[in-house]
């Protein structure tokens, strides 16, 4: 067996096979990181990886499984017609009692169905309504209206008149039910797909999307999750050096080992036109962001529908970057052979007050306060995942909350009867105590580590019995115990937490004792550690027993104590982890009311 070569050589060369330090602690990313480029090496690479993409994006929006779509119920009023287009306000109601504001521009004088474009604004002061040399809302809506479409600008959160939360709100007790900014407005964003595709003057089939910096990042996280947009143009937000500043645009565990440029590849084999600037973190894209996304629409074979232009200028969505919109549009939401004849004309800007849906009115009756609106989102949620029956879809949301799985292969190496295990191309490390012997192994579980968990009890009986044993310093315990900066900026956005880690380490050991040993694993945890026990043998998914738990009912509170991990309620949580580890094969050894202090 593998274990017994690594006793046979040199402790060196042992050694040699895993990390000398665990990467969670020394590799930090944040989003100032510089990031490799993605290489995959065919189709079906990229297909799977797109896949874990999109259930990662749609878990740390919140919208894992995706939220049931209620009636928008649309106010449309206040209309402006000018010569050839008009402007209206619109009121939607994206989740019941919520209500997203924007403005629709539509061309006048023209008849039939036409393309729609949903355009999200991005950090302006003025929001949807920004006009100055940089950027300027109006106009790119005004001329795509004239050029013959339908354009939904529609607001931020805590912009405009989407005021029922701020910009910026929540804490741990949000995140565990993935309810915060990015969360609502990639739901915004696709509401708003709805209700262009609701109009009747909208060709369903024909919808694109385009917006800049914090606007670009809504762009490119639509087009991830949403088919339904066949043409878009993210502007200077494809970064490898810069992945958004803006607690909008960072939610916990979104790039986990991820990042934008992988994100804006998700829009492939779809036409996409990646607009940079020379003054900004996109400065690179022609030389680097560029080539990388156009090798995943190789894989496609559909090269020539990704396309790039920097502009020389500031971070911006400025008159040079709207042109080489309109004509990509024209060239694929069009298909007009006169595409490269495109250019902007001068607009009649409006008063705010003529734009603005709440000005000088209310919002709409039943709207909720945003304390009544998280309630609504748990209560929503946690029905919506209590109705699943398949087990597997539990797991499933389980690992994804979790961002824990069952490795395909462990590494290890070992001096004595003590043993390194590891992930290969992960550089993880997890130390712990093993004894080899026949029948179904044990493995234990100490907040304080492994020396603590040889001592347990079960542990001992196990022992005496001949049985394996093995016991680990999971992460951040025991001899795994090590500096790790949690202060760098957005930190949870970038880097699991230290019980996600943990969860990761028992699969790790599950996975090795497979290799290692007969018969099902048990589990045994004291204190905080049978949290973590129970998780993992939930996610884990083969026959285990799990022995012990902590005094833990699985309440918002307790999970922001004792086992934090974002967007776990969302997934299901408590309940869900018990249910999948109360079946029957789960059962031998199972004391659920069971108390056992650290």
């Amino acid at each position: 067996m593998r274990f017994a070569f690594a006793l046979a050589i040199p402790a060196a060369l042992a050694l040699a096979e895993v990390p000398a330090s665990d990467t969670r602690n020394t590799r930090i990313n944040d989003t100032n990181t510089v990031f490799a480029m993605p290489k995959f090496g065919n189709l079906a690479e990229w297909e799977a990886r797109k896949k874990h993409l999109r259930q990662q994006i749609q878990m740390s929006s919140g919208l894992d499984p995706m939220p049931a779509k209620t009636p928008l119920t649309p106010q449309v009023f206040g209309k402006i017609v000018n010569r050839d287009y008009s402007i209206e306000k619109v009121l939607i109601q994206t989740l019941p009692g919520y209500w997203l504001g924007g403005n629709l521009y539509r061309p006048a004088g023209k008849q039939g169905k036409f393309p729609g474009i949903a355009s999200p604004h991005g950090h302006w002061v003025y929001g949807r309504i920004e006009h100055s040399a940089l950027g300027s809302i109006p106009a790119r809506c005004i001329n795509l209206a004239r050029q013959g479409y339908v354009v939904f600008a529609y607001d931020m959160v805590g912009y405009n008149d989407t005021i029922q939360t701020g910009h910026a709100f929540g804490g741990k007790a949000e995140q565990l039910w993935g309810f915060h900014a990015l969360g609502l407005q990639t739901w915004n964003s696709i509401r708003a797909v709805d209700f262009l595709q609701s109009l009747p003057d909208v060709d369903p089939d024909k919808i694109g999307a385009t917006g800049a910096s914090g606007g670009g990042t809504q762009t490119f996280l639509l087009t991830a999750l949403d088919d339904r947009v066949k043409v878009s143009v993210p502007v200077n937000m494809i970064s490898g050096i810069m992945q958004g500043g803006s607690v909008c645009e960072n939610a916990p565990g979104l790039r986990d080992r991820a990042f934008n440029v992988e994100f804006g590849g998700m829009m492939a084999p779809r036409p996409m036109l990646m607009v940079s600037a020379t003054g900004d973190w996109t400065k690179n894209t022609l030389e680097n962001e560029y080539p990388a996304t156009k090798g995943i629409y190789e894989l496609y074979d559909r090269a020539s529908l990704v396309e790039a232009v920097r502009i020389d200028a500031p971070h911006n969505y400025n008159k040079d970057s709207r042109e080489a919109m309109y004509r990509f549009f024209a060239k694929h939401l069009k298909q007009d052979s006169n595409w490269e004849s495109y250019k902007e004309q001068n607009i009649r800007l409006e008063k705010p007050q003529d734009m603005l849906a709440l000005h000088g009115r209310a919002l709409p009756a039943g709207a909720l306060s945003y304390d009544a609106l998280f309630q609504q989102w748990k209560m929503r949620a946690a029905a919506q995942v209590a109705a699943i029956a398949d087990p597997e879809e539990k797991r499933r949301l389980l690992r994804h909350a979790l961002h824990a799985s069952r490795p395909e292969r462990v590494e290890s190496s070992a001096q004595g009867d003590r043993v390194i295990l590891s992930r290969p191309s992960v550089d993880d490390r997890v130390p712990g105590i093993w004894k080899d012997g026949a029948g179904a192994p044990l493995l234990a579980l100490h907040p304080g580590g492994a020396a603590e968990a040889w001592k347990l009890p079960e542990a001992a009986a196990a022992l005496a019995s001949g049985r394996p044993v093995l016991a680990i310093d999971a992460f951040q315990t025991g001899s795994a115990a090590a500096p790790r900066d949690r202060t760098r900026s957005h930190f949870v956005t970038f880097n699991v937490t230290e019980d996600q880690a943990r969860v990761q380490d028992v699969l790790t050991a599950l996975r090795w004792l497979e290799d290692k040993a007969t018969g099902a694993p048990e589990l045994v945890g004291s204190g905080n550690a049978a949290i973590w026990a129970r998780f993992a043998a939930a996610v884990y998914g083969r026959p285990s027993a799990v022995r012990g738990a902590a005094a833990f009912q699985g309440t918002d509170k307790e999970f922001e104590d004792k086992f934090f991990v974002p967007a776990i309620q969302r997934a299901g949580g408590w309940k869900s982890a018990m249910s999948l580890t109360a079946s029957p094969h789960f059962s031998q050894g199972f004391e659920a009311n069971r108390v056992r202090r650290p």
